[in-house]
């Protein structure tokens, strides 16, 4: 370390016979930094006026407003040499020719040659304009002045001077000189001013049109931020997607790739247009390049969809306006209207929109249902209100497992006869069971006599993958997880979807991010409706909606997590999709857990109400008389064939092979005999309750007093 320097100070005072005191100050030894060099401060101030904002904006503008007149010049020089030559008509027939539009390129060819025609025939006209014209201003003289000199006699005669004869004439010549001086005093300012009033029409027309390059236009013009979609605005991105075949195609045609578009249709909120592709470009070329399309159309990736249409080399560009889906649709039907319907076989539920803005229904009739999709975007939601519409069919029954367990499904309490919710071995365990029961169900109803009309039976399986990833095994060591021929969930979801429909008997399954492993190939393709959240990979995408809708432009992998939340890839024959589409995107309707217990609440009234069952027993001995009446619940009648159906639930072993005669059976040794109501057989709850209140201590059945 430096030492210190010490310095003395006499004080500046005049002096006294006091001895001054000495100041002692102490002075570190740092020297003083140096002077920063002028060259330094000078780049210093260059480099700051450069990059100030100002500079920046004002050279912008500079080259903005220049290249409007240079590239205004350019494009009226290109409209005259139109208009001269005809370089119009060969662009649209090298156009046509391009889109193999043979009729109308010999069409154009014909407008070329009576173009070349007339151009000719003005041509020769003009090699005889002269003579004519001579003639033409000596005869037009010779009767002017003929004229000047008649009307000078006329004059001459009225006013008795012979002077008035050549008035008229002197008149005529005075005007003529008054023109001139005109002329020559406008002369000089015009030949001054001209070439600036030419140049303001040049920056007027490049202004138009825009014709400067990007970096030059203004912030508000530059962004495009809500620019409307226009022709050549497509053309424009389509050309600049870095596609050889296309570019070359869209130079080489005439009205520069006008007629490869369709019509611009308003699509909901959006606009929807055909693009027909030039020879040599193929549809997925453009599909994968839909990220620099929508940049191209200054839009966001997620508001371009690209399908395919029926028409061959034909893309169908849907281009949303510029935040339009980040804003929410409407609310529910189900939740604004208080008395809905529903009808399991001719009905269609209110799912939500396209993005045509047009309602979305999705019809459930004998269709299998695949839900798919990361956690927390909506699965349960979107799988739930297709449920809370069908509950208001009275005739449907549902069977309920949620693999997940936290409550989103316990409005169906009193809807569904068997409501599992739960995420352990044991609940899988049970829902397994519950695809079991679906087995058996079906079974019995294949095996019924011709014509024997069933009721619908709907299983729900949420958090499928839970299933599928189960490795508890039962007790012969058969796993009830997995995706082999032993595994008991992947085998009972199969015999449902291979037959059940028929007997309307169907399986709906909501899992995340499909793969092999969580959700089988075979258990994928045997749903007839598909649909997928957001997604994470393509591959995940052709496993959820299978390759032929991804090929033909699904692409849930698209979608932006947590911001898309709710809008579903949809591949159903049970949905309107536009002809030649494989897919459609459907934004649903958002139904809180609140609204759906107050829309459960409504279904629930137009029941009997319905006995839940939370556990499905396993080998345990069983009660019949207890069962029924568990099963009866507080309804005070109920029909023998329901009663079957739910015992059967409640344990297949035990009681799904029972007829009306078994049930008949235990209810007559109980006391508890069923009666007809209505013209239908039913089951008294107040005779089952007698009956047990009656029972011995041995279980058997004392005589009613």
């Amino acid at each position: 370390m430096s030492e210190n320097v010490v310095h003395l100070h006499k004080p500046t005072d005049p002096p006294t016979d006091d001895p001054a005191p000495t100041v002692l100050t102490v002075v570190p030894d740092t020297p003083p930094a140096p002077p920063v060099p002028l060259w330094v401060r000078s780049g210093r101030k260059v480099k700051s006026a450069v990059t100030h904002e100002t500079t920046k904006t004002t050279a912008r503008a500079v080259a903005r407003h220049g290249l409007y007149t240079f590239n205004g010049g350019r494009i009226v020089a290109r409209r005259t040499w139109d208009g001269k030559t005809g370089a119009r008509y060969e662009r649209m027939i090298r156009t046509a020719e391009a889109a193999g539009n043979l009729e109308a390129a010999e069409e154009w060819e014909e407008r070329l040659q009576r173009f070349r025609a007339a151009r000719h025939h003005r041509r020769m006209d003009l090699l005889h304009s002269p003579v004519e014209a001579a003639k033409g201003i000596a005869v037009g003289t010779g009767v002017s002045i003929g004229v000047l000199v008649a009307l000078g006699v006329v004059m001459a005669i009225n006013n008795h001077d012979v002077t008035d004869v050549i008035t008229p004439l002197r008149a005529t010549i005075d005007f003529i000189a008054l023109l001139i001086r005109i002329v020559q005093v406008v002369w000089g300012p015009a030949l001054t001013i001209g070439p600036f009033l030419a140049l303001l029409a040049l920056w007027t027309v490049g202004s138009k049109q825009q014709a400067a390059p990007a970096w030059a236009l203004p912030d508000n013009v530059r962004s495009g931020e809500g620019e409307p979609i226009t022709p050549s605005i497509v053309v424009k991105a389509l050309r600049d997607l870095g596609i050889p075949a296309l570019r070359n195609a869209i130079k080489e045609m005439g009205d520069a790739g006008a007629s490869m578009l369709g019509p611009i249709r308003i699509a909901g909120c959006g606009v929807e247009v055909d693009v027909t592709l030039p020879s040599g470009v193929s549809t997925n070329e453009v599909q994968g390049k839909r990220r620099k399309l929508a940049e191209n159309l200054t839009r966001h990736e997620h508001e371009v969809f690209i399908t395919i249409p029926e028409a061959a080399r034909t893309v169908r560009l849907w281009i949303a306006d510029s935040g339009a889906l980040d804003e929410p649709i409407g609310p529910s039907p189900l939740v604004t209207d208080e008395t809905p319907t529903a009808n399991y076989k001719t009905g269609k539920a209110p799912w939500g929109q396209d993005l045509r803005g047009d309602a979305a229904a999705l019809s459930v009739y004998q269709r299998h249902l695949l839900i798919t999709g990361l956690s927390n975007q909506g699965k349960t939601a979107a799988l739930r209100a297709l449920a809370l519409w069908l509950a208001f069919d009275r005739t449907v029954e549902f069977r309920i497992a949620d693999l997940k367990g936290v409550g989103d499904w316990d409005m169906f309490d009193g809807l569904a006869t068997v409501l599992i919710q739960g995420p352990t071995d044991d609940h899988v365990i049970q829902a397994t069971e519950m695809v079991e029961g679906l087995v058996a169900e079906m079974e019995r109803r294949l095996q019924a006599p011709p014509g024997t009309v069933f009721t619908p039976l709907v299983g729900i399986v949420d958090e499928a993958q839970v299933a599928f990833m189960c490795p508890a095994k039962d007790e012969d060591r058969r796993p009830y997880g997995g995706s082999k021929a032993t595994s008991r969930y992947f085998m009972a979801v199969r015999k449902v979807h291979n037959q059940g429909r028929a007997v309307d008997v169907t399986l709906w399954e909501g899992t995340q991010d499909p793969t092999d492993q969580n959700l089988p190939k075979l258990v994928r393709e045997g749903a007839h409706t598909r649909a997928s959240l957001v997604l994470g990979t393509e591959s995940q995408a052709c496993m959820a909606l299978g390759d032929k809708a991804v090929n033909g432009g699904a692409a849930p992998h698209l979608l932006r997590q947590g911001l898309d939340k709710g809008t579903l890839v949809v591949a159903s024959d049970g949905i309107e999709i536009p002809a030649g589409q494989a897919s459609i995107t459907v934004r649903t309707h958002y139904i809180s857990t609140d609204d759906a217990k107050e829309i459960a609440a409504r279904a629930k009234a137009l029941r009997d109400g319905v006995t839940t069952l939370h556990v499905i027993d396993r080998g345990e001995e069983r009660d019949p008389l207890a069962d029924i009446a568990d099963i009866v619940g507080d309804a005070p009648r109920v029909r023998t064939k329901d009663v079957l159906a739910r015992l059967a639930t409640l344990n297949a072993d035990a009681y799904g092979g029972w007829s009306f005669i078994d049930l008949k059976r235990v209810l007559d040794d109980a006391g508890a005999e069923p009666y007809k109501s209505d013209g239908v057989m039913v089951v008294s709850r107040d005779r089952v309750a007698r009956a047990l209140a009656n029972r011995d201590e041995n279980g058997s059945a004392s005589a009613a007093e």
